[in-house]
């Protein structure tokens, strides 16, 4: 007995050591924080950052979950809505306008992206709304349905999170497309599955449920698009990202940065991935660096790690990357953008 424990002692210590080896072998990459990369009006402050996405002029869009709700009442259908608030700001920092004020389906910000033609698009996480705003802030097109029976929508995960062969969906993370314009959601905090619609909008289908096998997900709180159609899927409950062909047929995954929570793709003949190995809620003084990999999984580098100083990190829920190694990150737990400038 005592034989059989001390190689069982000796097969896991050396397992551990291998792990630290291989993680201590990622290189790590310079980097700066640009000092105050946003200027913010007077009285004007962000609360947790949950969305920054660029456009081709380089205006920064911020989704922002600013914590003052409205809720009417006393209605047939009672409802809440405000609770976050989208800024815009030029290449050079400056605040330009506020887009979507006062929009019915603002209310927990989860996301918010760009698409090749310059809109913007915010994912809710509480509306259960991803919503398209043309290049000057107009509503243009709206995905989901806001249950306005329910004052705040239950956060409760019932059934095997494939959810409904619909565009319903339940508290959305994220959203990407492909070249021919076909959009893809993450419905992957409540549900666990990713949702596809054409470029007009119209349901396709939908695959993933919960759990630990191929095609299946813990959650989905980020997803990315290259330029052959494939789908990356952030799984972060499970510790990996998920490849998918444009059908949703699994292709591979990998394990070797912790929870992606925030994914952001490169464009240009060499994309690369950057993938925030974001701090646990429970601890936010552990993990938070982001790495930088080749699609087939080949990890190049990392850089940051958790803190509340420039070039630290807390809570990274996304991160925009049109500019290889000009970066822009929204923290949830330190109420801020930062602008990175890698080496």
């Amino acid at each position: 007995m005592n034989t059989t424990l001390n190689v069982l002692t000796v097969t896991l210590a050396g397992g551990f050591l291998a792990a630290a080896l291989a993680q201590n072998a990622v290189p790590e990459i310079r980097f700066d924080s640009v000092p105050n990369a946003i200027q913010l009006p007077a009285g004007l402050y962000l609360g947790e950052v949950a969305g920054v996405a660029t456009n081709s002029k380089g205006d920064l869009f911020v989704y922002t979950r600013t914590g003052h709700p409205t809720v009417t009442i006393g209605t047939m259908r009672p409802f809440a809505h405000g609770g976050s608030r989208m800024f815009q700001f030029d290449r050079t920092g400056k605040y330009v306008r506020e887009i979507g004020k006062e929009t019915y389906g603002f209310m927990a910000a989860a996301q918010v992206r760009v698409d090749p033609a310059d809109n913007i698009w915010a994912v809710d996480e509480m509306s259960n709304m991803v919503m398209k705003f043309d290049a000057e802030g107009r509503v243009a097109m709206l995905l989901g349905r806001k249950a306005e029976s329910e004052i705040i929508p239950p956060r409760a995960r019932a059934g095997d999170g494939a959810g409904q062969p619909t565009d319903l969906f339940n508290r959305p993370t994220d959203v990407a497309w492909d070249a021919a314009g076909n959009i893809f959601v993450a419905d992957g905090a409540g549900n666990a599955r990713i949702a596809k619609f054409d470029k007009d909008g119209k349901y396709i289908k939908s695959w993933g449920k919960r759990g630990t096998g191929p095609g299946e997900f813990a959650d989905v709180l980020s997803i990315a698009v290259d330029a052959q159609g494939n789908v990356y899927a952030g799984d972060g409950g499970n510790r990996r990202i998920q490849v998918f062909d444009n059908n949703g047929v699994f292709k591979t995954a990998f394990s070797n940065f912790g929870n992606a929570q925030a994914m952001c793709l490169t464009r240009g003949a060499n994309p690369v991935l950057y993938v925030s190995n974001s701090n646990p809620w429970n601890d936010i003084d552990v993990a938070g660096e982001i790495y930088r990999m080749r699609l087939d999984g080949t990890v190049l580098g990392k850089f940051g790690r958790a803190g509340r100083l420039l070039k630290e990190f807390g809570a990274v829920n996304s991160i925009d990357c049109r500019g290889e190694n000009t970066l822009f990150v929204g923290e949830l737990a330190n109420l801020r953008v930062q602008k990175l400038v890698l080496h």
